[in-house]
């Protein structure tokens, strides 16, 4: 009965301890889970939306024109916010703020007539003019071309871009001969060279200029 007795004790001290020994696991896991939940022990920069950032194509001393297409954004608005052409009044029609004139003005100047119309309506509201298509400004391209003529100034077009648009190059043309006219601030024109064999190879890329209103490019 002693031996049976001793054996029961062995028993229940070792079952207490293994217990014992879970029990202690189990906190210093939920202790470990604790840690890396605790809002205080993680720090994290909140996400920065600037509700007027400009598009690649912003250009704050762009003066709108008849035809030309914006892209008018008014922040948490999609209602308001739309892609509209000026029309041939150099008037836009937007919801809330009604027509209002555009032509003339720069982009600027526009987001701030739009932003005074709406505040009778929204709480600080934040309006974002950009010019997608500047169709009120032109260029030219003569000569050596598939379809010279007069084109619609878009943001950013260079000569390469300008030449695939009039249809590339001719089988005749004087690829290193190529130039563009530009008019001067004071008056009269300044010939830029543009050789268009030394840009194919990789060579002085930086010929490859973007276009302004009125220049002509002239393919010989």
């Amino acid at each position: 009965m002693k031996r049976l007795g001793s054996l029961a004790l062995k028993s229940c001290l070792v079952t207490c301890v293994a217990f014992s020994a879970t029990l202690w696991g189990q906190a210093a896991d939920s202790n470990q889970s604790g840690a890396a939940t605790d809002p205080a022990a993680t720090t994290s920069s909140p996400v920065q939306h600037d509700p007027a950032a400009k598009g690649p194509h912003a250009d704050d001393t762009y003066i709108i024109g008849d035809d030309d297409v914006l892209a008018v954004n008014v922040w948490k608005e999609p209602e308001i916010s739309k892609q509209i052409p000026v029309r041939s009044d150099g008037k836009i029609s937007l919801p809330l703020v009604g027509e209002v004139l555009a032509a003339g003005r720069t982009p600027p100047q526009l987001e701030q007539e739009i932003t005074t119309r709406l505040r009778g309506y929204i709480t600080d509201p934040q309006v974002t003019v950009i010019v997608e298509q500047m169709n009120s400004q032109r260029f030219n391209i003569f000569g050596q071309v598939g379809k010279p003529g007069s084109y619609a100034l878009i943001a950013g077009i260079t000569i390469v871009d300008a030449l695939a648009n009039a249809g590339g190059l001719r089988d005749f043309a004087k690829k290193k001969s190529i130039y563009v006219l530009r008019q001067k601030p004071g008056g009269g024109e300044t010939r830029i060279p543009f050789n268009y064999e030394k840009f194919i190879k990789g060579k002085d890329v930086n010929q490859n200029i973007q276009i302004k209103q009125h220049d002509t490019i002239v393919v010989p």
